[in-house]
C-alpha cells in the first residue's frame, strides 16, 4: 500500500475502525511484553486500552447509525 487514503467525512466510521486497529496492534504488543517480562503495570495497560475499545466501539455504533442515515436520506 502506498500510504495513500481515500478521504473520508470526519464522522465517518473508518475513523473509528482505524483507531479500533491501532488499539489492538497495542494490545498485542503489550501482550508480548507482558510474556517476556510479567509485570503488573503492564496488566493495567492492558486494561486501560481495553477500556478504550470499549469506548470506540460505543463511537462506532453511532458512527454507523449516523452513516445508514446518510445513506438512507
Amino acid at each position: 500500500m502506498s500510504g495513500y487514503s481515500v478521504p473520508s467525512r470526519e464522522d465517518d466510521p473508518i475513523h473509528t475502525v482505524r483507531t479500533i486497529a491501532r488499539l489492538a496492534q497495542m494490545i498485542i504488543e503489550l501482550r508480548d511484553e507482558y510474556v517476556r517480562r510479567p509485570r503488573p503495570d503492564i496488566l493495567q495497560q492492558i486494561e486501560q486500552r481495553l477500556d478504550d475499545l470499549i469506548a470506540q466501539r460505543e463511537e462506532l455504533q453511532v458512527r454507523a447509525a449516523h452513516a445508514r442515515q446518510q445513506e438512507q436520506g
